[in-house]
């Protein structure tokens, strides 16, 4: 049989850990989760939404003779009370041997399917995720973080980001240096974070501040320190319609390696101050736009 590089997962909730007053974490268990191929990082998974009865429509997702795209395309024509919503997410561990993976929620109330499903979610409570395949010989994707031998890097994102940034932080060689920025809801949601000696971490509350204003200072903050020419004020722009929300260099080739994640409209304004204002060279600069005020999230 040919074995696609995504598959689809059929996992149980083992067990949930409160980690902050936004963050739980999740640990699901599963026989093929032995098959989970993943190197960490920043590794992105699909989540599919049971709906409020737990049931989940069949279109051929557990199947592992076809492709991802056979069923996706299946799932797109479903009308809209059929459609059980996809969600994106970063695998924060993988156990393979003991059949276990990790995902940190954020979790902001029962308004979103994920974070309401999150919240009420217990021991038992089965969900299909999607992820790589490791007995797959193609590639799956989904990593972005591709530093290149860059010695000095700037890592920065919202709460989202968050799981990502953990799991990257903790595989950095011990000569890299540089600066980690992740904006949080509140002081308590500070996840310990071990860093090498020439990474400085800093969490950012974001308390009654409008989102990104913490995170953009910070950035800001690192760039009048990278050099001595005064930083520009920060604005939190709106992205055009038309602009580019993600983009990802295939593979950095400087000594400065900058990566970017969270809310678009802090994300690329950030991008660029980095490559505009800055003078950074945008092929070592890897920016994502993992959401958009005031926009769910197309599977």
């Amino acid at each position: 049989m040919i074995q696609h590089p995504y598959r689809t997962f059929r996992t149980t909730v083992a067990r949930r850990e409160v980690l902050g007053p936004h963050f739980t974490r999740i640990t699901f268990a599963g026989d093929d989760l032995e098959h989970f191929g993943t190197d960490g990082l920043d590794q992105r998974i699909k989540l599919i939404i049971p709906f409020d009865d737990g049931s989940v429509t069949d279109v051929g997702q557990a199947d592992e003779a076809q492709g991802m795209m056979d069923w996706y395309r299946r799932w797109r024509e479903l009308p809209d009370e059929k459609r059980n919503p996809i969600r994106t997410y970063t695998v924060r561990a993988v156990r393979p041997e003991a059949r276990e993976i990790d995902v940190d929620f954020v979790l902001h109330g029962t308004e979103g399917p994920a974070s309401a499903w999150a919240t009420a979610a217990q021991p038992g409570d089965p969900l299909y995720i999607v992820g790589p395949n490791a007995r797959s010989v193609e590639a799956p994707g989904g990593l972005e973080w591709k530093p290149g031998d860059a010695t000095s890097v700037l890592i920065a994102g919202d709460e989202t980001a968050a799981p990502a940034i953990c799991s990257i932080v903790e595989t950095l060689p011990a000569h890299v240096t540089g600066e980690v920025c992740i904006e949080v809801p509140t002081e308590a949601d500070a996840l310990p974070l071990a860093a090498p000696d020439g990474v400085t971490v800093r969490w950012l509350a974001r308390g009654s501040a409008p989102h990104g204003v913490r995170l953009s200072a910070a950035v800001h903050a690192w760039g009048r320190a990278r050099s001595s020419s005064a930083a520009p004020v920060v604005e939190l722009a709106e992205p055009d319609e038309d602009e580019v929300l993600w983009e990802v260099p295939e593979q950095a080739d400087a000594t400065e390696y900058a990566w970017l994640a969270g809310e678009a409209g802090t994300i690329t304004a950030l991008r660029r101050h980095l490559v505009r204002d800055l003078g950074i060279d945008r092929k070592s600069v890897a920016f994502m736009g993992y959401w958009k005020v005031g926009r769910a999230e197309g599977a």
